[in-house]
C-alpha cells in the first residue's frame, strides 16, 4: 500500500489531466470498465480501460470554415443553388449535428453531368503518364490530410477511429498509388480498350470514403470522368475529398460530388449522358438500378449484399478463430457487406468454440467512435438499429438462443451490443437474410461436403472464410465456395491489387485489381450504344408460343426422288439437342425455315418453356464435371471439334450457301473461319486461369478465373455458323455449360453440328441447342432462376427485356442492343471481352508465417 501511495504522490499531476478530460466517457463492455473516475493507483490495480480520445478539433475547424453548410462540388468549386432543401448530418455516437448538406434536384444533375462530359473530352485524351501523375498527386495529398479524413469519417459514420485511421484511409491511399500505375500502363495493358465516358458512382454509408475510392480510381485511371453521389447519411468525407482533389491539381470537372436522396441517385443514373453506373449498396436497390437502366446502353456494375460463411473445421486454431470472428462480424459494427455473419462450426468443436467466443464477447468494448480503445462504435442511423432489433427478436420468438453482453453500453447514441444467435435452423430469416449489424448466427456441420453445401445455400456469393491448419482442405473448400473472395485463416482483408465483388445476388463486376479496370472501359472498336427500344409490356413480351411463324403443311417441297422408280428420299428431321442426345420438342410443334429466296427448306423444332427447363437441367448435370476437367482435356475436345468440322467442310459450305445465298467461296471461308476460331479458343483453355495478385498480404493472393456456370446464348441471324461458333466456343473452353439458341432465321448450319459434337467426345450437357423464336426462348431463359448469365444478340426490345428481367436474380447479361458486329473481325468476333464475359474472378487469400514473422 505504501508503494501505491508513493505512485499517487509521484503522479499527482497526471490525475487532473485524466479527471478533467473533455472526453465524456459513457462506459464500455469490458469487465471493470466504469464511468466513475479512478485514481492512478486504482488504475494500476484494476488494469481497467479508460478513455483514449481522439481530438476532433481539426475536423470541427474544417466544418466551421465552411459554416457547417455545404453545397455540391462541381467543376472544382462549390455550387450552392438557391431554393434548395438541406439535410443535417449527425454524429451517430452522440446525436450531435455536424453540418447541413444540400438536397440536389434535376438541374444540379444536368450541371454536374454537363461539366463532367466537357472535362472528359480533354481528360480522356491526356497521355497516360499525365493521368498517372494526377492520381499520384491525389494519393500524396490524401496522405497529407490522412488524420483529418479519419476523424471526419468516424464523426460522420460512427465507426471506431482506429478502423478509419488504420484501415479505411490507408486503403484509399493504396488505391490511388496502385491505379496511378494502371493509368501509366493503359496503352500497354489495356491497348484494345477505351474509356466509356461519364461515370455515375453511387456509394453507401458503411465505408463512405473507401468505397468511393474503389469506384473513382479505376474510372479516372482509364480516362473517364466521375459524378459521385454519396449516401444520404454520410456525405462529409466525400466533400472533403473533393476539396483535396482540387488541391492536388486534378483538372476541374474530372471528379464531381452531388448530394441528394435515393431518388436523386436514380435520376443521376438515368441521365442520358451518363455512360456507366457503378453502384455499391443493397441487393434491392441494385435490382431497381438494373431495371431502370435496362435497354439504355449504359454499362453497369453492382457490388451488393452478402451473407458470408465463416467455416471452422476441427483442425483450426480456435484462439485465432475467435479473434478472426471479432474482425469478421464486429468490424464496423457488422455493417459490412462481406461480414462473416454465418458461423459454420464442425460439430466436434462447436461447444468449445461457442464458450470461448462468449468469453471474448464479455471483453468487447462499445463506445464513442473517437475513443481509440473501443472495439465497436455506433450504428449509422436509428432506422438501422430498428431493423437489427426486429431480426433478433424474431429469432428469439422462434426459439433461438440469443446471447448479448449489454452491460456497460453507452446511454446515448445509436448503439447495439455484439450478438450471438445459436440453435437456429437453416430456413430461419437470420440465417438467410443480410442483417447488416453486429449479429452472428451459428450453425454446425459434420463433414466438409456438408459445410460447402451450407455455405453455398444462399442467394448471395460475396465472400467467405475457411479456418483450418490443413492447407489442402482449405484450398479445396475455397475453390468450392461460390463467392468472389475467400480468405484462409483470416477475414475482411482487402487490397487495391485484388478485385472485390460477388457471385449470384451479390452482384457482378469487380472493384480493384486489373479485373476491376474492365468495368470502366469498352472495346476500342465499339461506339457507345444509344438504342431506342421504346416501351415494353414486360408481362406479355414474347409470351405467345408459335404465333410468329406457324407451320402450315404444304409449304415444303415434295421429297426428292432417288431414282427413276420413284423411291423418295428419307425425310430429314431436325430435332433439339440437349443432354447429349437429339430429342423431339415438348411442344410437339415445328416451324418452317426458308432460304434466301423465300423457299421452305425444312422444319425445325419450335421449342417452348418446357424445353428450356429440360435443357437447363441437362446443362447443370454436365457443368460440374466439365468445369473440373483438366484444361488440357477441354482443349483436346475443342481441337477435335475443329478436326471433325473440317472433315465436313464442303457439305457445310454447300448447305450454308443454299440457305443464305452467299457464294460458295464465301461459304467455304465461313466454315474455314469457324475451324480457325475453334482452334483459337481451344488455345485459351489452359491460358486464362488466373494469376497471383501482388497484394500487401504476407502470403499468396491467388486470383482464379472460374466458370460463370450455365450460360444462355441467343445468336444473331448474320453469319449463322460463324456467330454460333464464336459464341459457344469461348463459353465452354472456360468450363461453362451453354444453352444456345441458333439464328432464328437460319438455324440449320448450327443443327448440322450435332454430329460434330457427338463424334468429338463432348460430354453430355455441355452444349445444348434449342430452336425456335429467339425472343420467346430468351424470355424463359433469362427468367430461369438457375441460369447464371444471358448473352443476347437480337433486337433492341429484346435486349431491354433481357436486362430488365435479369434483375430478378441479378444474373449477368451481355446484349447487343440491336447493333450488328463484324463476326469476321478478330476483335469483334473473338476479342478479350468474350473471355471477360465467360469468367468470374475469385480471389483466395492464403497467409503464411511459420518461419518468419509476418
Amino acid at each position: 500500500m505504501a508503494e501505491c501511495r508513493a505512485v499517487d504522490l509521484l503522479l499527482a499531476e497526471v490525475s487532473p489531466v485524466i479527471d478533467n478530460s473533455p472526453f465524456q466517457w459513457d462506459g464500455g463492455m469490458a469487465a471493470g470498465a466504469a464511468s466513475e473516475k479512478l485514481s492512478v493507483s486504482e488504475i494500476f490495480s484494476t488494469m481497467s480501460y479508460g478513455p483514449a480520445p481522439e481530438n476532433p478539433k481539426n475536423a470541427q475547424a474544417w466544418l466551421d470554415y465552411h459554416k457547417r453548410c455545404f453545397g455540391h462540388f462541381i467543376g472544382g468549386k462549390w455550387v450552392k443553388p438557391e431554393n434548395r432543401k438541406f439535410t443535417t448530418s449527425k454524429n451517430p455516437a452522440t446525436g450531435e449535428p455536424l453540418a447541413n448538406t444540400i438536397e440536389g434536384e434535376e438541374a444540379d444533375i444536368e450541371l454536374a453531368v454537363k461539366v463532367a462530359k466537357g472535362a472528359y473530352e480533354s481528360w480522356s485524351k491526356l497521355p497516360c503518364h499525365v493521368r498517372a501523375r494526377h492520381l499520384y498527386s491525389v494519393a500524396r495529398n490524401v496522405q497529407k490530410h490522412q488524420r483529418l479524413l479519419s476523424v471526419l469519417e468516424s464523426l460522420d459514420n460512427g465507426k471506431p477511429i482506429r478502423e478509419s485511421r488504420d484501415c479505411d484511409v490507408p486503403l484509399v491511399v493504396r488505391h490511388f498509388y496502385h491505379h496511378a500505375g494502371w493509368a501509366q500502363l493503359m496503352d500497354v495493358e489495356m491497348k484494345n480498350w477505351k474509356p466509356v465516358g461519364v461515370v455515375a458512382a453511387i456509394v453507401p454509408w458503411n465505408f463512405p470514403l473507401m468505397l468511393l475510392t474503389w469506384k473513382i480510381c479505376p474510372a479516372l485511371a482509364m480516362g473517364n470522368t466521375v459524378v459521385l453521389k454519396p449516401a444520404s447519411y454520410t456525405r462529409l468525407t466525400a466533400l472533403l475529398f473533393a476539396e483535396i482533389c482540387t488541391e492536388a491539381g486534378l483538372p476541374p470537372g474530372v471528379f464531381n460530388v452531388v448530394t441528394g436522396n435515393g431518388a436523386f441517385g436514380s435520376k443521376l443514373a438515368m441521365h442520358q449522358d451518363v455512360d456507366k453506373v457503378a453502384f455499391t449498396g443493397s441487393t434491392t436497390v441494385g435490382q431497381l438500378l438494373r431495371r431502370s437502366t435496362a435497354g439504355t446502353g449504359k454499362k453497369l456494375s453492382l457490388e451488393l449484399g452478402g451473407k458470408s460463411p465463416f467455416i471452422v473445421f476441427d483442425t483450426a486454431d480456435l484462439d485465432s478463430v475467435v479473434e478472426g470472428l471479432v474482425d469478421a462480424i464486429w468490424f464496423n459494427q457488422g455493417q459490412v457487406c462481406s461480414a462473416g455473419s454465418r458461423l459454420l462450426i464442425q460439430e466436434s468443436i462447436a461447444d468449445k468454440l461457442i464458450d470461448q467466443l462468449k468469453q471474448r464477447m464479455q471483453r468487447l468494448r462499445v463506445g464513442d467512435s473517437l475513443d481509440k480503445g473501443i472495439d465497436m462504435g455506433a450504428l449509422v442511423d436509428e432506422s438501422q438499429k430498428k431493423t437489427i432489433v426486429e431480426y433478433v427478436e424474431q429469432a428469439r420468438s422462434e426459439g433461438a438462443e440469443v446471447y448479448q453482453m449489454c452491460e456497460g453500453m453507452p446511454q446515448k447514441g445509436i448503439f447495439y451490443p455484439p450478438t450471438l444467435i445459436t440453435h437456429v435452423n437453416t430456413v430461419s430469416r437470420v440465417v438467410h437474410e443480410e442483417i447488416f449489424g453486429p449479429v452472428l448466427v451459428a450453425l454446425t456441420f459434420r463433414t466438409a461436403k456438408e459445410a460447402i453445401a451450407l455455405a453455398n445455400n444462399s442467394p448471395y456469393g460475396l465472400a467467405g472464410s475457411v479456418w483450418t491448419e490443413n492447407l489442402p482442405l482449405a484450398l479445396e473448400v475455397a475453390m468450392s465456395l461460390k463467392a468472389g473472395a475467400v480468405w484462409v485463416n483470416g477475414h475482411n482483408m482487402f487490397d487495391a491489387a485484388a478485385g472485390f465483388g460477388g457471385y449470384k445476388e451479390s452482384g457482378f463486376g469487380r472493384d480493384g485489381g486489373k479485373e476491376g479496370l474492365y468495368e470502366y472501359v469498352r472495346p476500342a472498336w465499339e461506339e457507345r450504344p444509344r438504342p431506342n427500344p421504346g416501351e415494353i409490356q414486360y408481362n406479355t413480351f414474347a409470351a405467345v408460343h408459335g404465333a410468329d411463324l406457324p407451320p402450315i403443311p404444304g409449304q415444303m417441297a415434295k421429297p426428292k426422288l432417288l431414282q427413276i422408280d420413284a423411291v423418295p428420299s428419307i425425310d430429314r428431321t431436325y430435332k433439339v439437342y440437349y443432354g447429349g442426345a437429339q430429342k423431339r420438342p415438348c411442344s410437339m410443334y415445328s416451324r418452317p425455315i426458308f432460304d434466301h429466296c423465300g423457299k421452305a427448306l425444312a422444319y425445325v423444332s419450335d421449342c417452348n418453356r418446357k424445353d428450356v427447363r429440360n435443357a437447363v437441367e441437362a446443362a447443370h448435370s454436365g457443368a460440374p464435371g466439365w468445369g473440373k476437367r483438366a484444361a488440357h482435356n477441354r482443349a483436346q475436345i475443342v481441337y477435335y471439334m475443329a478436326e471433325n468440322l473440317e472433315q465436313r467442310r464442303d457439305e457445310m459450305a454447300q448447305n450454308l450457301s443454299a440457305l443464305t445465298g452467299v457464294k460458295m467461296e464465301e461459304a467455304l471461308s465461313e466454315v474455314d473461319a469457324c475451324v480457325e476460331r475453334l482452334f483459337y479458343w481451344g488455345a485459351y483453355c489452359d491460358k486464362f486461369g488466373g494469376t497471383v495478385q501482388e497484394t500487401q498480404l504476407y502470403g499468396a493472393t491467388i486470383m482464379v478465373r472460374e466458370p460463370v456456370g450455365v450460360i444462355a446464348i441467343a445468336c444473331p441471324d448474320e453469319n449463322p455458323l460463324l456467330s454460333f461458333v464464336s459464341l459457344f466456343a469461348p463459353a465452354i473452353i472456360r468450363g461453362n455449360a451453354v444453352i444456345i439458341v441458333p439464328s432464328e432465321k437460319y438455324p440449320l448450319p448450327a443443327l448440322e453440328l450435332y454430329q460434330v459434337f457427338e463424334t468429338s467426345d463432348l460430354p453430355a450437357g455441355v452444349v445444348n441447342i434449342l430452336t425456335g423464336c429467339r425472343d420467346h426462348l430468351s424470355k424463359f431463359l433469362v427468367e430461369h432462376q438457375d441460369v447464371q448469365a444471358m448473352w443476347y444478340f437480337g433486337s433492341e426490345k429484346g435486349s431491354k427485356f433481357v436486362e430488365w428481367s435479369s434483375a430478378e436474380n441479378v444474373k449477368r447479361t451481355w446484349v447487343n442492343y440491336g447493333a450488328q458486329r463484324n463476326w469476321w473481325n478478330l476483335q469483334q468476333g473473338a476479342g478479350e471481352e468474350f473471355l471477360y464475359q465467360a469468367t468470374q474472378c475469385k480471389n483466395i487469400w492464403i497467409p503464411m508465417g511459420e518461419i518468419f514473422a509476418n
